[in-house]
């Protein structure tokens, strides 16, 4: 297989990091880090990646059990710190460069964001590792994926979840509910669709920056995915 893809960037929500007994799933982390290296090394694509925390601390749920919204933000970030650590180490074993680059300043685990430098390292397949969000609260994971796809001139977001595509309404809720195989920025935008947030949704529209929803918990998806088989929901510019 070749990749269709010079350069993605790749959202893995936080949830697909715990299970139901630990809050980091080592299966789930060996096993991604395998398709991610068999994609750099086999395919060539560089591949820079948003991490979400909510397998650790999820901001929107903590602030309804009367924390502060911006103290709660800044926890969530701190939880990707962690996965992106989890994520490094699973990497580095199956023997891929990574670099974290942190959006709040953690000089023990990271290196701050600097464009140029951030291009290099994929430029010499390294993976980056983008963690804490956009660095400031108030804003999701997704809209840090958004603006680092179009900050590195990313070819397509890919946003990995366990649900195999966009709906029109929720699938786990709704049996009749209507996947889309293909469904443009604009009609998302419209019909308000929760996949992502508007504000990054309105981001990769403005960038042009396509958008590709699957399940990545389904083994060999990420490479087939690359490779351009039909697979979850495209998201055409």
């Amino acid at each position: 297989m070749k990749s269709r893809y010079r350069r993605v960037l790749l959202k893995i929500s936080g949830e697909l990091f715990g299970n139901e007994k630990e809050n980091l799933d080592v299966e789930f982390l060996s096993r991604i880090s395998r398709e991610i290296s068999y994609c750099i090394k086999e395919l060539q694509t560089q591949i820079a990646i948003v991490v979400g925390g909510g397998n650790i601390v999820r901001g929107k749920t903590i602030e309804k059990m009367g924390f502060d919204r911006i103290s709660a933000d800044y926890m969530g970030m701190l939880a990707t710190a962690i996965n992106s650590m989890a994520l490094q180490n699973a990497l580095e074993k199956e023997g891929i460069e990574t670099r974290i680059v942190s959006a709040i300043e953690i000089k023990a685990i990271g290196e701050p964001f600097i464009r140029r430098k951030v291009l290099e390292h994929l430029d010499k397949n390294r993976v980056v590792i983008f963690a804490c969000g956009t660095g400031n609260p108030l804003f999701t994971t997704d809209t840090a994926a958004a603006l680092r796809a179009g900050e590195i001139k990313a070819d397509l977001l890919i946003k990995g979840t366990k649900v195999d595509g966009v709906y029109d309404k929720d699938p786990k809720i709704h049996k009749d509910a209507k996947k889309f195989d293909f469904i443009d920025l604009k009609t998302m935008l419209n019909l308000e669709l929760q996949v992502m947030d508007q504000t990054a949704i309105a981001l990769c529209r403005e960038n042009k920056i396509p958008i590709l929803v699957f399940n990545i918990t389904r083994e060999g998806s990420l490479s087939k995915a690359l490779a351009g088989e039909k697979i979850g929901t495209f998201v055409e510019i």
